[in-house]
């Protein structure tokens, strides 16, 4: 019924009945005066700018070549490193599978290399994507150069702390899980590494064999945490990104023709809006094409790891050193993926919205032209935008519960095992 109410109006619009219009749908007409906003101080609007801490990650992490001088020596330093770490480091847990002296032991190492093994691969996808990562930034750049009325940069300011507050919950997940790890390896009288892993050498003959193990899994964790936060973070600031520019247009939109009277520039005003409207869908599809592999990756590993660390924690785990660490590892999987479920969620039903904020501009007072741009611009927006992670997860609030639930599932055949 809303939808057949909807066309109809659009019907009216198109043969310019503005009377009948407001009769049927008078809800819809919702005049909105600009007063501008007296902001001082106002920093410049610079999307770019959240990612630096990204490619200097990357850079660190030895794949962001276009950001460096001497090629040569970096393609080197990456090489090596990649090598070390990315990929020798889930090997050299890997290959200590089920393989240790207490349940507790393996499911540890279970849990970690599932975790690396995951890490790795995204951090791979990432690396072959960096282009697209560039392309995204110069479509984010139109976007910014849009954003000049005082109320949108108010709004820009907002979508700033969201940014850094998106950053700011990764590191406060992984600090408590790094710092329970460590302390229950510390605690313990015997020796023991960080993880249960396996080496070419018995760790267990000498003080040296042990430190250099021991200090090769310190420094390859440092960098599997790095790699981590910044396949994590990206996907969820990406989103954000997109919710606050799709926030902005909606805003823009909907003051066309109050504060300005000549038809013309009304009509300028709103191709321009059009052509906001088409770049915020190209980022939409860049946004996919980075994070989709990662993010089925990441759905797939949470519902593992969690299972795992309930399982740990209630059948395996008797030491009270362990425990704290299995407790903030239940807390810290779900939290990986929730801001990015948030942010799927929410730019979905702000491009859903976006109709609705150009009916709240004065089209009524407006041309022919105006008013037939306006249908192309409504209808665009009713184009459904649902980003897919490896094209069968939703990136969704959805998915984040039926994660937990799958998580639970799974749970629940290992107590009917235990049982039996």
């Amino acid at each position: 019924m809303e939808n057949t109410k909807y066309l109809f109006l659009l019907m009216q619009l198109y043969a310019c009945d503005v009377e009948s219009f407001k009769i049927i749908n008078v809800e819809y007409i919702s005049r909105v005066v600009f007063v501008p906003c007296q902001i001082s101080n106002m920093d410049a609007v610079a999307s770019t700018d959240f990612f630096k801490p990204h490619w200097l990650c990357w850079k660190i992490l030895g794949i962001a070549r276009q950001k460096v001088k001497n090629k040569s020596a970096y393609l080197l330093y990456g090489i090596i490193l990649n090598i070390v770490v990315t990929l020798y480091y889930p090997i050299h847990l890997l290959m200590s599978l089920f393989q240790n002296q207490t349940a507790t032991d393996n499911l540890k190492n279970f849990a970690i290399s599932v975790t690396c093994t995951a890490c790795t691969l995204k951090f791979l996808i990432y690396a072959i994507k960096l282009d697209k990562v560039r392309e995204m930034e110069m479509l984010l750049e139109k976007l910014d150069a849009r954003v000049q009325s005082a109320d949108e940069k108010q709004e820009f300011g907002k979508l700033r702390t969201d940014m850094r507050n998106i950053a700011y919950s990764f590191v406060i997940i992984y600090f408590p899980v790094i710092v329970t790890g460590s302390l229950s390896v510390i605690l313990k009288e015997e020796r023991n590494l960080l993880y249960p892993a396996w080496f070419p050498f018995n760790w267990r003959e000498s003080i040296l064999k042990y430190l250099l193990a021991s200090l090769y899994q310190m420094v390859g964790i440092s960098f599997q945490l790095l790699q981590n936060y910044v396949d994590d973070c990206f996907p969820s600031m990406a989103l954000c990104l997109l919710s606050g520019h799709i926030k902005i247009l909606g805003m823009r939109v909907s003051k066309i023709g109050y504060s300005v009277t000549k038809i013309a520039d009304n009509e300028l005003e709103l191709d321009k809006c059009i052509k906001d409207q088409n770049n915020l869908y190209k980022l939409f599809d860049l946004i996919q094409d980075i994070t989709s592999l990662p993010m089925f990756i990441q759905f797939t590993v949470s519902a593992l790891c969690l299972c795992v660390a309930m399982a740990a924690l209630i059948f395996y785990v008797d030491d009270p050193i362990d425990r704290p660490y299995y407790v903030v590892y239940l807390l810290a999987v779900p939290m990986q993926i929730f801001p990015t479920c948030y942010y799927g969620s929410d730019f979905q039903y702000l491009f859903g919205q976006l109709h609705y904020a150009v009916f709240r501009s004065n089209w009524m007072d407006q041309s022919q032209m105006y008013k037939k741009h306006m249908i192309l611009f409504t209808e665009r927006s009713m184009k459904p935008t649902t980003a897919v992670a490896g094209g069968m997860l939703r990136i969704h609030l959805d998915t984040f519960f039926s994660t937990c639930k799958g998580a639970y599932s799974l749970f629940a055949v290992i107590i009917r095992l235990n049982s039996n």
